[in-house]
């Protein structure tokens, strides 16, 4: 079954090369590409992992590949490489020059310093 969150051949043909990573190859009677789109369904809907639909590998098996996946940092490489590969697509350098950070998003540290919670008090301190 496929879901909107499930990769299409085109795309997985993107990332797939850094998911065949180990020495034996893969060992497991699930594809990378399930694993990967279980992943993105979970990431997509917010589910939690024991709420994975059968149709998927079952989920201690997808949050071990997720886990080991994060813990050797692919999915951040993957997303490197996606993003570059966007902005070379749209006609912008590979990597940001400069960037912008709204001062109404960014908060200082010094107000912060006079005031605090006390939680004996259960209301703001000056």
């Amino acid at each position: 079954m496929s879901y909107p969150s499930s990769l299409t051949a085109q795309q997985w043909s993107l990332i797939e090369g850094y998911f065949s990573y180990g020495k034996y190859g893969n060992m497991s009677k699930h594809t990378k590409k399930q694993l990967v789109d279980a992943v993105f369904y979970v990431t997509k809907t917010g589910c939690q992992w024991r709420q994975l639909p059968r149709e998927f590998p079952p989920w201690q098996t997808v949050y071990s590949f997720f886990r080991r996946a994060k813990n050797r940092k692919i999915w951040e490489k993957v997303l490197e490489e996606l993003v570059t590969k966007s902005r070379l697509r749209m006609g912008r350098n590979a990597l940001p020059t400069y960037g912008i950070i709204d001062s109404q998003s960014v908060k200082t540290t010094s107000a912060s310093e006079d005031r605090g919670i006390d939680g004996g008090k259960k209301g703001k301190g000056t």
